[in-house]
């Protein structure tokens, strides 16, 4: 029962650093765009935060820019001179402060920089999306154009097999050229519990037994998951579910559908031991393929080969343009996903809160370096996107006003900024609150 309490208490520890780890980063960066656009635009700062509350730890640059650290670190934000305070939501009076002065503050400063400095923030959270995008392609590197194996994760199967470095050049006789042929050739050999494969080994070309590459290998466990939960691994392998051999990993779907969100048992080979694990699907929605959206009863694994594939350098130019491609991936699917949720054709579930974004951080952290970047990647995007909404005390609701004073030659009504101020504030406060309530109910 102690080890149990321990093994939570250090679970939730482990989930709020990373959480806290994840969203000060992505804060600072938010502000900091807000701040260095500001100055350069001629808006002076007079704090720059992270987190709200009592201060932890200051110090005043030789610009007048006190950079602090408070006691509650969720979130951040830039005083500027002339605010009201650090939350306002209007600018504070200014009348009493010289013209150069005033040309310093938020306030006084032209339209042009204001809508600088306001848009900086979101825009500075796409470049730290874009740049931890590129970096990682630039680690990770690409799959080799010609199937190349990579490093042998430990499978049950005996005798001599493919080894690292291997080339794979046929399987069963038929050509495989490159990955999509593999894949085709592979998927039309099913049935075989083994397959013969030709492969360039250094300057020699022999043929080698192997197990068939779409066994059930787990290749990736989806964070917040069901399979995640219950710990299975990357390089797992599923024999049985529910008493069924599995000798497919396409074949695991099928199952978990057919239990209809009731419990599965898997058996599972690790390292070469053999052990059962009890899992309960969780509904989720996915892309059908067509355009929409599906739910399904999902345990949360992606498929692996029994091999890891051999990867090549990518240069900066493709990486760059991965990640370009990644975030539109992201925009479209952003943007999508909320169509259909509004429509009513995909559960609210799909919303995350604080709870749900901790542990996502928690997660991520958890399967690696690797994945916690992508998690963060992931997450500056989509505040990013989210302060571009044209919601009063957003971002997006203040480029919104400015628009509008740019269009009619003054600003809105101080009556006016109230009233919408007031309502952007509900509605932030609403979603808000209803992201935390999809964290508690949904599984």
């Amino acid at each position: 029962m102690m080890d149990t309490i321990v093994a939570a208490l250090g679970g939730t520890v482990w989930t709020v650093l990373f959480f806290v780890l994840a969203l000060s980063v992505i804060v600072f960066v938010h502000e900091y765009g807000h701040y260095i656009v500001g100055r350069w635009s001629g808006i002076h700062s007079e704090v720059f935060s992270i987190g709200f509350g009592p201060v932890l730890f200051s110090r005043t640059d030789k610009r007048g820019t006190r950079w602090q650290v408070a006691a509650i670190p969720f979130g951040g934000y830039v005083k500027f001179l002339g605010d009201a305070d650090a939350s306002s939501v209007r600018p504070g009076d200014v009348s009493g402060l010289s013209a150069d002065e005033r040309r310093h503050t938020m306030a006084g400063a032209p339209l042009w920089a204001r809508t600088a400095t306001v848009a900086a923030g979101p825009v500075f959270n796409f470049i730290l999306t874009f740049a931890l995008l590129t970096g990682l392609a630039l680690v990770l590197g690409a799959p080799r154009e010609e199937p190349t194996v990579g490093a042998m994760r430990a499978f049950p199967f005996e005798g001599p097999s493919l080894q690292e470095g291997d080339v794979i050049r046929a399987v069963e006789g038929q050509a495989t050229p490159d990955w999509e042929t593999f894949g085709k050739v592979t998927d039309g050999l099913k049935g075989e519990a083994t397959l013969a494969y030709t492969v360039g080994r250094g300057p020699d070309e022999l043929v080698v037994e192997g197990p068939h590459p779409l066994a059930p290998v787990v290749g990736e466990v989806q964070i917040r998951s069901a399979a995640m939960d219950a710990g299975i691994q990357e390089g797992d392998v599923i024999l049985k579910a529910d008493g069924k051999d599995v000798r497919y990993f396409d074949e695991l779907p099928e199952i978990v559908a057919a239990s209809k969100g009731q419990p599965v048992t898997l058996t599972v080979w690790r390292a070469g031991k053999t052990f059962e694990l009890s899992l309960t699907p969780r509904i989720r929605t996915v892309d059908d393929g067509k355009g929409g959206f599906t739910e399904r009863y999902l345990l949360g694994l992606y498929s692996g080969l029994f091999f890891e594939p051999a990867t090549r350098s990518v240069g900066p130019l493709e990486a760059a343009s991965n990640a370009a491609q990644s975030m539109w991936l992201m925009t479209t699917t952003t943007f999508s996903g909320l169509k259909h949720m509004i429509q009513g054709a995909i559960s609210s579930c799909n919303l995350s809160g604080a709870i749900g974004m901790a542990e996502t951080a928690g997660d991520a952290a958890r399967n690696g370096v690797e994945s916690f970047i992508g998690m963060l990647a992931i997450l500056s995007f989509g505040v990013g996107l989210l302060n571009l909404f044209p919601i009063p005390v957003l971002d997006g609701g203040h480029l919104v006003f400015y628009a509008y004073e740019a269009v009619v030659r003054r600003h809105p009504s101080e009556r006016a900024l109230r009233v919408l101020m007031s309502v952007g504030l509900t509605l932030v406060l609403s979603i808000m609150i209803f992201g935390l309530s999809r964290d508690l109910l949904c599984q």
